[in-house]
């Protein structure tokens, strides 16, 4: 591997459509979402995004978001093993008028392409390396992220770890943040381990799929230790009902971590889009942070939860005492009725 001094992070964030300066996000960012995604394993094509079939439902979505809520950013977490479309990123972007960083990384054990299980920490790092300095798949276009990358258990496997390892590299190197994957919000502890372990600081990673995991010790822990907690899951009820994930969150907020929440959908499938009956990415807003507020939130909070504290993570900011929630105020006991 080559040897690469770590940088600082960029003035400006790394969108498909080119350098955004973050003073430019003055609304509320979805931080781990798909917009255009290929997970078909064994005949799965509800586990897909195609850019021309579902494209202009996804930057319908997006402009309606924009027009409505003023939404700023999208992070888009899809790639290498995962369908990703950086011109389609491009595309969707354009059309809708909403900003969407890119990312880079290899996904969990049963998506990665063979190249991982050959390749040493050292190989997969360059290889990230080139994505940043080069742009993705031959396109021109830089990552502005390193994620979705991740594990499905609480320990990762030896090529898991290598991903990891790799991600926490290339960050440092890049001057970019890690955004996980944790299945069913499993191993976030071992994986910030990981990726601590290779030099990055805590507060540039995000632990995803917490709101999964019914552990709140657990997210206290990776709070403290300094990381993001996503919630990133907001709407999928198959998996954890919004009211659970609502009674975590609050959970989390009374523990005083309210700057480490990041939270988001994770759209992952064309079913959860709003067209084919889905709350669509829009969920977060119409729905879930309504509940937030009737827990006790307001209008600082939500916008701690859904923009400064995902403008910290890009930018690698730590604590800053002026922009900590006064946590007397915060929302505190059980979700309402």
């Amino acid at each position: 591997m080559t040897a690469h001094p770590p940088k600082r992070p960029p003035e400006h964030l790394r969108t498909v459509l080119g350098p955004l300066s973050p003073a430019e996000v003055r609304g509320p960012v979805l931080p781990h979402e798909h917009l255009a995604l290929d997970l078909d394993r064994a005949g799965d094509r509800a586990a897909v995004l195609d850019p021309v079939a579902h494209g202009p439902a996804v930057t319908a979505e997006l402009a309606a978001l924009r027009a409505e809520f003023g939404l700023s950013l999208v992070v888009e977490l899809s790639c290498r093993g995962m369908g990703r479309d950086p011109r389609a990123l491009a595309r969707i972007s354009a059309r809708s008028g909403v900003p969407v960083i890119a990312a880079t990384g290899w996904y969990y054990a049963p998506f990665h392409p063979p190249e991982v299980a050959a390749s040493s920490v050292g190989q997969l790092t360059d290889t990230l390396l080139r994505d940043l300095d080069e742009g993705l798949d031959g396109t021109g276009v830089r990552p502005g992220v390193i994620g979705e990358v991740g594990s499905h258990g609480d320990t990762p496997t030896g090529p898991e770890a290598r991903v990891l390892r790799a991600a926490a590299l290339a960050a440092r190197a890049g001057g970019l943040s890690v955004a996980t994957h944790a299945a069913l919000g499993r191993g976030g502890p071992a994986q910030l381990d990981l990726l601590t372990g290779a030099g990055l600081a805590p507060h540039r990673v995000a632990i995803g799929h917490q709101d999964l995991l019914e552990v709140p010790s657990v997210h206290r822990e990776l709070a403290a230790a300094g990381a993001y907690v996503a919630f990133d899951t907001v709407g999928k009820e198959h998996y954890r009902s919004d009211r659970t994930r609502l009674r975590l969150l609050l959970a989390l907020l009374d523990a005083g971590h309210a700057d480490r929440v990041l939270l988001s959908c994770d759209i992952s499938r064309h079913g959860y889009l709003e067209s084919e009956g889905g709350g669509g990415y829009g969920h977060l807003f119409r729905s879930f942070l309504g509940a937030v507020r009737a827990a006790g939130a307001d209008d600082d909070l939500i916008d701690l939860l859904t923009r400064r504290n995902q403008h910290r993570h890009d930018q690698h900011l730590r604590d800053q005492q002026g922009d900590r929630p006064d946590m007397s105020t915060a929302p505190t006991g059980t979700p309402p009725p």
